[in-house]
Formats: C-alpha cells, sequence, structure tokens
C-alpha cells in the first residue's frame, strides 16, 4: 500500500495509565510502540492523541458513590461505561510512554478535558455533537485517509475510526499497531463495525509490500 501526501497517521492514547502499570493498563499496551516507530517514517504526517482528564471527570466511577469501575452509568447524552481514575491532567499517568518518539509530530490533540462529557474519539465527543477541531483541521490540510494505531483497539481507536468514516475520509486501522481493552464483546462490536462502515483493518507490513 503506497502513502503519499494526503495521508495522516493517528497515534492513540499511548499515554502511561493505558500501559502495563498504568491507571487503566490494556494488556500488551506499551507492545504498540514498536509497530508505530516502524510505520512512522512513510508518514508526512503524523497526529498524536492524548486523553486528558479533570480530577474529577464524570467517566470516572469514583465520581458516582456506589459505582465501580467498568459499570454502566446513565448520562445526559446516553449510557457510560465508568473507568477508574486515569490519565489526570499534568499526572504522570496522562504523560506519552517514554518509549514513544515521534517528535515529527504535527499536532497534539488532547481530548476528554470537559469534565460533563467523555471523549473516546478523536474527532466527536460522547455526546456526539461536541467537536474536537480535529476533522477541520484535515480538512484544512487537505488530508483525506487516515491510518490509526495506538490504544484501545475497541474504545478510543475504533470510535476515531468510525467517525472519521461518518465524515468522509478514508480509514485504515493498522491491527498489529493496536491493543484492545476487551470488554464483553467490545471487540467483536469493533470489528462488525468496521466491516459494516468500510474500514479497513491491516498488518503493518502491508504497507511495505
Amino acid at each position: 500500500m503506497q502513502i503519499d501526501a494526503r495521508d495522516v497517521f493517528l497515534v492513540v492514547d499511548v499515554q502511561n495509565d493505558f500501559c502495563p502499570g498504568g491507571a487503566l493498563a490494556v494488556t500488551g499496551g506499551d507492545e504498540v510502540i514498536a509497530p508505530i516507530h516502524r510505520v512512522a517514517p512513510k508518514f508526512q504526517h503524523i497526529v498524536l492523541t492524548q486523553d486528558w482528564h479533570t480530577a474529577d471527570h464524570s467517566s470516572f466511577a469514583t465520581a458516582h458513590p456506589g459505582k465501580q469501575p467498568f459499570e454502566s452509568f446513565e448520562m445526559p447524552y446516553g449510557t457510560q461505561t465508568l473507568w477508574p481514575p486515569h490519565c489526570v491532567q499534568g499526572s504522570h499517568g496522562a504523560e506519552f510512554h517514554s518509549g514513544l518518539h515521534l517528535p515529527q509530530a504535527e499536532l497534539i490533540l488532547r481530548k476528554g478535558f470537559h469534565r460533563d462529557i467523555d471523549s473516546y474519539s478523536a474527532f466527536v465527543e460522547n455526546d456526539r455533537t461536541t467537536s474536537t477541531g480535529l476533522a477541520g483541521y484535515l480538512h484544512e490540510r487537505n488530508l483525506s485517509r487516515i491510518f490509526l494505531g495506538g490504544l484501545a483497539y475497541d474504545y478510543c481507536v475504533g470510535y476515531s475510526a468510525l467517525d472519521a468514516r461518518r465524515l468522509g475520509l478514508e480509514v485504515v486501522v493498522l491491527r498489529d499497531a493496536c491493543r484492545a481493552i476487551g470488554l464483553n464483546d467490545s471487540v467483536g462490536t469493533t470489528e462488525r463495525q468496521f466491516a459494516e462502515s468500510g474500514v479497513l483493518v491491516i498488518e503493518s507490513a502491508e504497507l511495505f509490500g
């Protein structure tokens, strides 16, 4: 697969709290770094996302007395999974993993900083109306195909990929550059949605064929 000037590599949430030892660790989360580094030199354009929550964020189970992490809770915008506190603004857990080295990235997009709205997608927050501004950024720069890697495959990567398709972008997910949380049937649901919406899932080696 050929990479050209219209392509952008979106590296999602490779942060300490999503890696082993973190507050919301994804199994093998740090294993995404090596494939991300392998493919990054192929791209002229790289964007990083960073989960960036307030300490009292409404998506945290601790904000709801009697609730436990991974339970569902009805927010004004719909059903929300409650999480352990993670990626709190300015904390070590919110920092990019020290092994991630992408100084050529052109944009760091922080999401989830509105206290009352969680944000999985890099494009639209969980109320499905609040834009992050990424769509406009890509449009202004004539970037029309998006490749994704990072954490987690079945949440922030998946939501970002599906929203990119809704916005009319071509979307490719690099499966070996992602790891999943695997909560209930989240992986299966994500992959069914990918198939229905036209998200292409490949291995990063296919970029070198």
